[in-house]
């Protein structure tokens, strides 16, 4: 049997035909106090007093899970912080301010201060204060010690917003290498990796593969900025759920040839025996950001953040992966 994320309880279909219920939202921007948000590929930006702002929030899911095994919880927050920065920075925002979410089942001194080490360092990363937050003891609720989350506001100019409307056939993907995982796919990981979960490797016996599982998300905020500001950058895309299906949402299609994966991702899939569609479909494989520009700025571009081309767009809407000698359509 071919494990898949669905195998785990992450069914995608069936999540994205929920989530079609929070398009009712949109009946709430006429509260919008300066005008209608502006819609991008993955953010609404919308307009204040003095300028134009996003807002993002999310967690690091159940790669607390891990951190709880390897009983390590010091870079945990980073991931809570780098989940939110690199999602606010994708439309050419400059994150501003973080806050924080701990759902615990007690809170404890040592635990906290753990938390808190990694949240500094990913604000530090982001260069973005960490402003408060709240802390709640809900004990019934916690399978797990706790859970984190994390809300980003950032602040960017008109003129600055990426929309994704100059994207076109053509234009060159340059991919800015991940840590590892990251926070996604992490069902995934353990169910295949650690037989805490049914898989292959015992944790204890394999310290090493738990930590890299549990190396936290890389931040791409700092050199992100820099190549906003330097270059005409036609879409900005963060590489987590869903993976090389998420460039879709720019309208366009895209084809795939340059992958240089962590030694973790043929781990991961020789230990669930999981296809090579599905690997794409739910890890970074290598790259944790990209940038979409015109073709003639790839390699300017690719020397600016540390980065390579990794593919392009094209006039036929799906998502290609070459890799390996296999040509697959996600």
């Amino acid at each position: 049997m071919n494990l898949t994320y669905a195998d785990t309880g992450v069914d995608r279909d069936t999540r994205e035909t929920a989530k079609k219920v929070f398009e009712g939202f949109t009946s709430t921007y006429s509260l919008a106090k300066y005008g209608k948000p502006i819609k991008t590929p993955f953010n609404m930006v919308y307009k204040t007093r003095d300028g134009y702002q996003v807002k993002t929030c999310d967690g690091v899911g159940t790669k607390v899970l891990i951190a709880e095994l390897a009983g390590k919880h010091d870079t945990i927050g980073i991931d809570a912080i780098a989940m939110v920065a690199n999602d606010c920075v994708r439309c050419g925002a400059e994150p501003l301010a973080i806050t924080d979410v701990i759902d615990i089942k007690k809170s404890e001194p040592g635990i906290l201060n753990e938390l808190q080490k990694g949240l500094n360092e990913g604000a530090r990363q982001s260069n973005a204060p960490l402003i408060g937050g709240e802390t709640a003891d809900v004990p019934e609720l916690m399978k797990t010690l706790y859970h984190i989350n994390c809300d980003c506001v950032g602040e960017v100019e008109k003129g600055s917003i990426i929309t994704g409307e100059k994207v076109r056939d053509g234009d060159a993907v340059v991919g800015m290498r991940s840590s590892g995982v990251h926070s996604n796919g992490i069902s995934l990981v353990r169910r295949a990796l650690f037989t805490e979960w049914g898989g292959k490797y015992d944790a204890n016996e394999n310290r090493e593969l738990l930590l890299q599982a549990l190396e936290p998300t890389k931040i791409y905020v700092k050199p992100l900025l820099k190549a906003f500001n330097d270059f005409d950058v036609h879409a900005a895309v963060h590489i987590t759920g869903d993976a090389y299906l998420k460039f879709l949402k720019l309208g366009v299609g895209f084809e795939f040839n340059n992958f240089k994966p962590h030694d973790i991702f043929a781990k991961i899939q020789e230990a669930g025996n999981v296809a090579d569609e599905e690997m794409f479909r739910t890890f970074n494989m290598g790259w944790g950001f990209a940038l979409v520009v015109d073709k003639s700025d790839a390699d300017s571009v690719a020397q600016a953040v540390g980065g390579e081309v990794i593919g392009k767009a094209t006039d036929e809407k799906r998502s290609v992966v070459e890799h390996n000698g296999k040509r697959m359509v996600l």
